[in-house]
């Protein structure tokens, strides 16, 4: 950086100077800004135009703005969406940001200049199908290159959080990478993408809910829609990834919420979804005079691995008012979990016509100490109440529910005591998955692992091996050893060697 410093300053001073409007050049003092010599020969750099490409000028005074998606200017767009509703909303969201920036939408693969897959990742096969999708959009890319008509590829959602390194460098197929805290940001990864860069942002948020963002609905004049309410999860339940591609939880202020479902009212709609990861656990921390209200009371017998949080407008509320707007519009919500339904959410759903009784419960397995492993939160006993307090408070209520089957540790006694969960409960619908193992550790049982000075995990052989201090028998190193390691590979957080021997920091540092 310093040498690099001393040839700016060896060159001389630098102005910037404005040629023309949208055109900016840098020229150096006291010199002409005609092109000399074999600089006459130099193709023309990049002006400024080319970094706001893709932002639209405001209208001459007196003209109207343009209608979004008037413009074709920056190309089509195609969108696949795979996945949980979440994702068909989070497909709605990053059209109403593109096609307000002046894209297009095509349902044609085959025409589109943009093609984004909104992925999910919550178990192993949804991944592979995203993997397979893209060799498809291989052979139609390298066509779209041979006729110089480029095509860009974009992977959105909870895979692109997940994966981002692997998707990046896997065959540098992919030119853009967003998480789904990262849609507003796609108009910008789009133009960096245009100019022949890969781009990515999967940061994810403690506080974007897009609850200033309307989803254009992909199926206009439809009769059904769904409205996000929270994003993210808390719950850390062992087997879910959840947490870790969505965020935190959060909720979208009431206020809007209720803006959107009233538009989907006028539209026509009837019947609408409320949806979040942990719906039911809803807090809108918006208006202050609400901060301060106390905690929720859990269902009985569960419990969290996290402290209750107080304050907010909570789930009865939204419940109530959203079925207020119109009594002639059904309401259901999804996914719920079984901790958060307290007495006056199961007594709104009892006394409001419009919202539909009809209860999703995931349970996940009958046997205590598989739900344990889980971090579910409760016990088989405390569900089975908890079904018992449902169906008194709501006659007549259809229940729904989720299981895992396989789950690491699982015995045959265990899976049978699920099955008669099944059977006592006797649910309307049961999903029932078989559990989806992750990717186990790169690192195999034959190896150690350490820090060196600089903070950088170094993953090394655990074998036999001298030890400095002159001692002749071999040894093998113990957590809390120094060893010394040759590296000799490396990837982009971790570095991999041999091991050369045991020793101390003195004599490391003697050595050096």
């Amino acid at each position: 950086m310093r040498a690099w410093a001393r040839t700016l300053r060896a060159a001389g001073p630098f102005r910037w100077a404005a040629a023309r409007p949208g055109a900016v050049r840098a020229a150096h003092r006291g010199q002409s800004e005609r092109p000399q010599g074999r600089r006459a020969e130099l193709p023309s750099g990049p002006d400024l135009r080319h970094f706001l490409r893709g932002v639209a000028a405001p209208p001459p005074a007196g003209e109207p703005e343009p209608e979004p998606g008037s413009t074709s200017g920056l190309g089509k767009v195609y969108l696949e969406t795979y996945g949980c509703q979440m994702n068909v909303n989070d497909t709605e969201i990053a059209w109403a940001i593109l096609q307000k920036s002046g894209y297009t939408r095509t349902k044609e693969a085959d025409e589109a200049d943009v093609i984004l897959l909104v992925t999910c990742s919550v178990r192993d096969k949804a991944e592979q199908t995203i993997w397979n999708r893209l060799q498809h959009l291989k052979a139609l890319k390298a066509r779209r290159h041979q006729a110089c008509l480029p095509l860009r590829i974009g992977i959105l959602g909870c895979m692109a959080e997940r994966l981002k390194e692997e998707i990046l460098h896997r065959e540098k197929l992919v030119d853009i990478v967003a998480g789904p805290d990262a849609y507003r940001d796609l108009p910008r990864l789009l133009a960096m993408a245009e100019s022949g860069q890969q781009a990515a942002n999967v940061l994810l948020s403690l506080d974007e809910t897009y609850a200033d963002i309307l989803p254009v609905q992909t199926s206009a004049g439809g009769k059904t829609a769904f409205v996000s309410i929270m994003r993210g999860c808390d719950n850390m339940c062992s087997y879910c990834i959840v947490p870790f591609t969505r965020g935190r939880e959060r909720s979208r202020p009431i206020a809007s919420i209720l803006q959107e479902v009233k538009m989907l009212s006028d539209q026509g709609v009837k019947e609408v979804t409320l949806l979040g990861q942990n719906v039911n656990s809803f807090r809108d921390m918006s208006e202050v005079q609400f901060q301060s209200a106390a905690a929720p009371v859990l269902s009985r017998g569960f419990s969290t691995v996290y402290k209750t949080k107080p304050g907010g407008l909570r789930f009865a509320h939204l419940l109530d008012q959203v079925s207020r707007i119109d009594p002639e519009m059904r309401i259901r919500f999804t996914s719920p979990h079984p901790k958060d339904f307290p007495d006056e959410v199961l007594q709104l759903i009892q006394e409001r016509h419009n919202i539909c009784k009809q209860l999703h419960l995931p349970a996940q397995s009958g046997s205590t100490r598989v739900l344990e492993a889980m971090r579910r939160g409760y016990t088989r006993e405390a569900y089975l109440e908890l079904v018992q307090h449902v169906r008194n408070t709501i006659p007549g209520v259809s229940l729904s529910s989720d299981f895992i089957a396989g789950f690491c540790g699982e015995t045959e006694e265990d899976h049978q005591q699920t099955v008669s969960l099944l059977r006592e409960v006797r649910y309307s619908i049961g999903f029932l998955f078989a559990y989806s193992m992750r990717q186990p550790s790169k690192r195999s049982a034959s190896e150690l692992c350490g820090r060196n000075d600089g903070n950088i995990k170094v993953i090394f052989p655990d074998a036999d091996t001298e030890d400095a201090g002159g001692c002749k028998a071999l040894v093998r190193a113990q957590p809390g050893d120094y060893v010394l390691v040759k590296v000799t590979s490396a990837s982009s957080q971790t570095l991999k060697g041999v091991l050369l021997c045991r020793t101390t920091l003195s004599r490391s540092a003697a050595c050096h």
